[in-house]
């Protein structure tokens, strides 16, 4: 019995079901890594929508005046900059907000796995505190200013540092120490450490927590949790 698809369609095929798999792919991982941090699978099912439709929402914080004109969507803000480019506008200041998916939920959670720590002792809390601090110092020394794009930092090293030091000093309580610090390492290190380098980049909305000008909070955070 012949085939009757036409030649070239199978690569295609599936290319388009490994696209229309991967959201699936990533959902079990970060329900996975939200398993291991001791929260329920109802918790861990609300903490996964927030991070998914929060990554929407950016919350304004601050304005960055600048000499040179800069071309920005309105839509930026809600992470839609590149499917209205016909609304493109030009002015002199940078917005940095705050990505409630990418980095106002992270750092609610991550501040909840530390309240778990400090109740094991005071030793373990001071691990964590080393552990976050080495990877702040980590992600400092590595992120990069890059035009047009925001920070840029290393994807995988973050979150390989954090569970190296959770599993290195407290193995009991890996995955809540490797969260806190795959967190608070780019956030700090990367991110806040690095607003002023904002000032030679010409991007119109510096989103920490966003994709596509800081990221990488969550990643870090959640193979950080997968691999302690």
């Amino acid at each position: 019995m012949r085939s009757t698809m036409p030649p070239g369609c199978l690569p295609l095929v599936i290319f388009f079901g490994l696209m229309l798999a991967l959201p699936f792919f990533f959902a079990n991982l970060l329900l996975a890594a939200l398993g291991k941090l001791g929260l329920s699978p109802q918790s861990s099912f609300l903490a996964a929508l927030g991070i998914f439709l929060g990554g929407m929402v950016n919350i304004p914080v601050k304005h960055i005046e600048r000499e040179e004109m800069i071309e920005v969507t309105p839509f930026t803000l809600f992470g839609f900059d590149s499917m209205f480019p016909i609304f493109q506008r030009r002015r002199t200041y940078t917005i940095i907000a705050v990505n409630v998916g990418g980095c106002v939920v992270p750092t609610a959670l991550a501040i909840y796995e530390l309240s778990r720590v400090a109740s094991v002792g005071p030793n373990a809390l001071v691990a964590a505190g080393a552990a976050t601090a080495i990877n702040i110092l980590v992600c400092y020394r590595l992120a990069r200013p890059v035009p047009q794009l925001g920070i840029a930092l290393p994807a995988l090293l973050p979150a390989l540092v954090a569970a190296a030091c959770a599993l290195l000093f407290v193995p009991d309580m890996a995955p809540s120490i490797a969260f806190a610090a795959g967190v608070f390492g780019p956030l700090i290190g990367a991110d806040l450490l690095h607003l002023r380098d904002l000032k030679g980049i010409s991007a119109g909305v510096a989103s920490i927590g966003g994709a596509g000008t800081f990221d990488g909070i969550v990643l870090s955070a959640l193979v950080a949790t997968l691999l302690a």
